[in-house]
């Protein structure tokens, strides 16, 4: 269990960020390197308790108390092994995962949870920098072929553990780079592309084939029929990429953008493809219209344009410091967080609604218009009522609309497969994640609608298991404790692929 009363002994400590002024200069992550001593005593305060609710909170049920003892004991090689066992990508939600498991951590009944994300980022790092991650190579392979469309953490997990299961596997990507919303959406400064590249690299090395262009079901893309013709089965991995909207006056003004309009050339500045991003904060008043994940990264990336000023807009009222009486541990904590790029600058507005964009005379955006809110629940209906006299305007020269997204886009790839979707417009599947249409199958956030990294990543699991499963009469291939009983048809899904 660690350090015998570790956590009685040693508060939480977790890595220092780079400076403000200093990080701004560039888009490297921003976290500063944590002392591998310091890590030991973090990990050494894990309790091992007699009912782990990390697991639990951990949608990949990954093995916390096993690694964290292992990493407070120095055997890093078997810390890794342990990791992987459950968690195809942890370089990817040790850095882009909000913790669930920390909010299910015993100690955060009345102390600070054990770092589990900090520990699972610095395990996996080292086995990167000690050569420990070398590709997994099926020793024999099946002759079944799988598509994987769309190449995001569903898609990827998914595609691993099918290749490494013997299948030859093909993931289409429709942009010009694999990696879906973790190369084009999520920023540098969360997760620098030399990251990602290089687990890339591994399952080349693996088997697996990627094919970029490739924009299925559309004119200039591969053709639904030819895939139906090549492959034993289908998984679908697009994500929910279709923006939620926000139809007020104005919204047709220039100056307005979905966050990924925003993002995603923000992103190929990185990549080297553009000298200057064509939607470019420098010098302007920005808007984010959405408090979430995603505004928080557009509002890193105005900082690092030049902003001249940045408000970030909230319709739910602030959260509390401490968790609420109707949010116990061991759910997941809502309460006030401060991420990276709020410590950067900005102002934070909640309870506010926008009702109007205002435009110049050549049709750009220069002023938003906006209200209060009071929120109120009647009959179980949440509803948000106007502040009278709390009206106000802003100057807007740029609006990024980040409030989320309601779905995958219908045109094209799902139409012409004939899958159902569901009430919340996502594609409909079956416990095996199988789909209204035979031998496609669904993963991650275009069945679930959306939601976490590592939620992803544990679907994709699962749903490899169901696929192997269809093919092959049976499985090996483990999945996720929080899938496992809708597969309880793999007997023997119990090894570590």
């Amino acid at each position: 269990m660690g350090e015998l009363g570790g956590f009685m002994k040693h508060d939480r400590e977790t890595p220092s960020r780079r400076p403000v002024p200093v990080r701004l200069l560039d888009w490297k992550e921003v976290y500063q390197p944590f002392d591998s001593a310091k890590l030991k005593t973090q990990a050494g305060r894990c309790m091992d308790c007699g009912i782990a609710f990390c697991l639990n909170g951990c949608p990949l049920g990954n093995l916390i108390p096993e690694w964290n003892d292992l990493v407070y004991r120095s055997d890093w090689q078997s810390a890794i092994e342990r990791l992987h066992a459950t968690n195809n990508f942890p370089e990817f939600t040790g850095r882009l995962c909000p913790a669930p498991c920390e909010g299910a951590c015993v100690l955060g009944i009345n102390s600070d949870p054990v770092t589990i994300k900090n520990v699972e980022n610095t395990i996996i790092d080292r086995a990167w920098e000690e050569g420990w991650v070398q590709p997994v190579v099926a020793n024999v392979k099946t002759g079944r072929k799988v598509a994987v469309i769309g190449s995001g953490p569903a898609g990827l997990a998914a595609a691993q553990q099918l290749t490494r299961a013997g299948h030859a596997v093909t993931v289409f990507e429709r942009a010009d780079r694999v990696g879906g919303l973790l190369r084009y959406g999520i920023p540098e400064f969360k997760l620098e592309k030399a990251v990602l590249d290089r687990r890339l690299g591994q399952m080349e090395a693996e088997g697996t084939t990627f094919v970029v262009n490739a924009n299925v079901g559309q004119p200039d893309g591969p053709s639904v029929e030819s895939l139906r013709a090549d492959f034993d089965a289908i998984v679908l991995a697009g994500g929910s990429t279709a923006p939620r909207d926000l139809p007020i006056p104005g919204r047709q003004l220039s100056g307005v953008h979905s966050a990924m309009e925003y993002l995603t050339p923000s992103n190929r500045v990185q990549e080297g493809d553009l000298a200057v991003s064509p939607i470019n904060a420098a010098g302007q008043h920005v808007v984010i219209i959405g408090g979430g994940d995603t505004g928080a990264d557009c509002l890193g990336t105005a900082h690092r344009q030049g902003a001249a000023s940045v408000h970030q807009f909230e319709i739910m009222p602030r959260p509390s410091d401490d968790r609420a009486i109707d949010n116990p541990w061991p759910m997941y904590p809502f309460i006030y967080k401060v991420t990276s790029a709020h410590e950067e600058g900005g102002e934070r507005l909640y309870s506010v609604t926008t009702t109007e964009l205002v435009g110049d005379e050549a049709g750009r955006v220069h002023t938003l218009r906006a209200h209060e809110v009071e929120q109120r629940f009647i009959d179980g209906r949440m509803s948000f009522d106007k502040v009278e006299g709390s009206d106000f305007e802003l100057r807007a020269d740029l609006v990024f609309l980040a409030m989320g997204f309601v779905g995958p886009e219908r045109n094209g790839l799902l139409e012409q497969l004939g899958v159902q979707l569901d009430g919340g417009g996502n594609v409909a599947r079956a416990a095996d994640y199988a789909t209204s249409a035979s031998g496609v199958f669904v993963a991650g956030d275009m069945g679930r609608g959306q939601s976490l990294i590592v939620w992803a990543i544990s679907e994709g699991r699962s749903c490899a298991a169901a696929v192997d499963l269809f093919l092959m009469g049976e499985s090996q291939l483990p999945c996720p404790i929080e899938a496992a009983p809708t597969l309880q048809v793999v007997a023997t899904a119990t090894r570590s692929v």
